[in-house]
């Protein structure tokens, strides 16, 4: 068929033609919104799930939710090895610009610039680019402590947003890549403009491992934010996530075809546009058969091999891709540890390093004491296809 008129949008991030089976998150999102706007107190919330589960394009629906609602609103994505002050100050900035750019000249608004001001200086890290021509606000954000000097800035901020009749939603992508320093931060943050009954909202997105994270952290977190958790579709909605936009352009698909990419996707959206992308541009012509997939999942497997997967196989070192090669050796998972190391003929305690180190870059969670279990859905069939010959003895 056309592949111009293929409706199927696979990428990260990128927002599918039908956001199927998720309108109770996003209803919950419109909530807390409302209420925050209204100047009700409502929980920041963190969602949790695998890779591919489309956290990210629930977080860009949820800003245009905040920007209808005439909130100021900053997108950041956590990376490994980037700070958080680092991430924050450039939204800061143009946040505290924009409020002060709202109205004639407020006070609050203005001390949140030399508040800002005050925070730049005491992180001392070259900021590129990033200007505030005002005097730093002398005792405020300005230890260097960034668990002393971030719920003062937050406070700042939402006081000037405040202030201006607005609220602040604040969006983090990735949030598991904060190390525990900043991550207890960002809570105490979180809590600070919670107490003063300010417009400031977070709205996260991370793995599973947050949620245990957050509660290391802090022990109050539980009772500072929802942990809604994102998983894969279930089967009415995948299919509707496929029929919907193939309907669109005058496309049917056959029940067969569709309980086949159903079963081979598990229900992940990222994967149902990878599948709904190759089979359109396979397939003859309407109605799609299952003959149609079958022909399209060698082409899908190729692609997912050299982008999704690869780029996340390229960052493992020889004794990571080893672990992983012998979890998949065991199926999907979890597994216990225990399991792992005797594949490996190793200590639980001597691989546990690994492990931990898989963690931090996001390949691997715990989801209970002693469990592992992949961050990307269908990554043991890819360890197999990559490295065929592997065997016990590692």
């Amino acid at each position: 068929m056309d592949p111009v008129r293929n409706p199927f949008a696979p990428g990260a991030g990128t927002p599918p033609p039908e956001l199927a089976g998720r309108l109770p998150l996003l209803a919950r999102a419109e909530l807390v919104l409302d209420r925050i706007k209204a100047g009700r107190p409502e929980k920041s919330f963190i969602a949790t799930g695998l890779r591919g589960v489309g956290k990210t394009v629930l977080l860009v629906r949820i800003k245009e939710l905040a920007v209808e609602r005439d909130f100021r609103v900053a997108m950041v994505e956590a990376r490994e090895q980037s700070r958080l002050a680092e991430l924050l100050v450039p939204h800061l900035r143009r946040l505290l610009l924009e409020l002060d750019r709202l109205g004639t000249v407020n006070e609050h608004v203005k001390r949140g610039l030399r508040v800002l001001r005050a925070f730049l200086g005491a992180l001392k890290v070259k900021y590129e680019g990033v200007e505030i021509g005002v005097d730093p606000e002398t005792g405020s954000a300005d230890s260097g402590d960034l668990e002393s000097d971030l719920p003062e800035m937050f406070a700042a901020l939402g006081r000037a947003a405040k202030a201006r009749g607005t609220g602040v939603a604040l969006l983090i992508d990735e949030l598991q890549y904060l190390d525990e320093a900043e991550l207890s931060a960002l809570i105490m943050a979180l809590h600070r403009v919670a107490q003063d009954g300010l417009p400031l909202l977070l709205v996260a997105a991370g793995l599973p491992q947050i949620v245990g994270l957050t509660g290391k952290s802090k022990s109050y977190a539980e009772r500072l934010f929802d942990f809604p958790h994102v998983g894969p579709l279930a089967p009415d909605a995948a299919r509707h996530a496929l029929v919907a936009p193939a309907a669109a352009e005058g496309v049917a698909l056959d029940d067969d075809a569709l309980d086949e990419i159903v079963r081979i996707t598990e229900g992940y959206p990222f994967f149902l546009q990878e599948w709904g992308y190759t089979v359109w541009n396979i397939a003859p012509g309407s109605p799609i058969t299952l003959a149609d997939v079958q022909a399209s999942h060698g082409e899908t497997i190729r692609k997912l091999d050299a982008s999704f997967f690869r780029v996340r196989f390229d960052r493992l070192t020889p004794r990571e891709k080893e672990y992983l090669r012998a979890m998949a050796s065991l199926g999907p998972g979890p597994h216990r540890s225990g399991d792992i190391a005797e594949l490996l003929k190793v200590r639980v305690q001597s691989i546990a390093p690994v492990r931990a180190t898989l963690i931090r870059k996001g390949m691997v969670y715990s989801p209970a004491h002693g469990d592992t279990a992949f961050t990307v859905p269908l990554f043991d069939a890819f360890m197999q296809r990559t490295m065929p010959d592997w065997s016990r003895a590692a």
